[in-house]
């Protein structure tokens, strides 16, 4: 056998033909692409998820068509987005942040903008602002949830806890505001008020039946929490 053929025959073995061989190249693992691959198909599933549910209805949609909605396997739904009650909050949440996913409160870009502004009227601005567009993604959610509380009283269960958490949040909003203001009611009544008004149910009255544009409600929220808030 010449040298040639041997170093064909060879070239996978330990040693090379004038020493030892560099070990392969270990592929690198890439953890950010799959976390993008795992957050499109969440997306995916929820883009589905709220399509299906809007046009047959929550109960009426079985997970499996979600799953062919989304293209993926329905194996693949459960493991991104678990059971059919906790996609429903899924949904809620990611209209909520509007990311996807859950975000803390505290962890949110308006919340961290509103906290440091200066004045109260500028807080209320961004967040009537925020309002805006967190109204917009979260009316149609409400709609499916709505319609399905009677015969679902898990997602019953759900709203109420978004709800409560929802009157905690403005509680610190009402507390940020007199820690920079004058208010004109006590904090509790204060984060009442804003509570009520910045329900998405109201957006949907105003918006989506009484044809206001997003951008008069969002004028009309700063308004209002100005008049009943602010002393001054």
């Amino acid at each position: 056998m010449s040298g040639l053929q041997y170093l064909s025959e060879h070239a996978s073995d330990e040693y090379c033909y004038h020493g030892p061989c560099a070990p392969p190249v270990k592929r690198r693992y890439n953890a950010s692409r799959r976390r993008q691959a795992a957050a499109n198909t969440r997306a995916a599933i929820l883009d589905a998820a709220q399509a299906l549910f809007a046009s047959h209805g929550y109960a009426a949609t079985p997970m499996a068509a979600i799953a062919e909605r989304a293209g993926v396997a329905l194996d693949t739904v459960y493991a991104s987005v678990g059971r059919k009650s906790q996609l429903a909050r899924l949904l809620i949440e990611a209209a909520i942040s509007g990311t996807g996913r859950a975000v803390p409160a505290a962890e949110r870009d308006y919340v961290q903008a509103i906290q440091a502004a200066p004045d109260a009227s500028t807080k209320i601005a961004l967040y009537a602002s925020a309002m805006r567009m967190i109204a917009a993604r979260l009316a149609p959610v409400l709609g499916i949830i709505q319609q399905a509380t009677a015969g679902e009283p898990e997602l019953g269960a759900l709203w109420r806890e978004i709800s409560d958490r929802r009157a905690a949040n403005m509680r610190r909003f009402a507390a940020d505001l007199a820690a920079v203001a004058a208010l004109r009611v006590d904090i509790d009544e204060a984060a009442d008020i804003v509570w009520a008004t910045n329900a998405p149910e109201l957006y949907q009255l105003l918006v989506e039946q009484r044809g206001w544009s997003p951008e008069r409600y969002e004028r009309f929220l700063a308004d209002t929490w100005r008049r009943l808030l602010l002393a001054g």
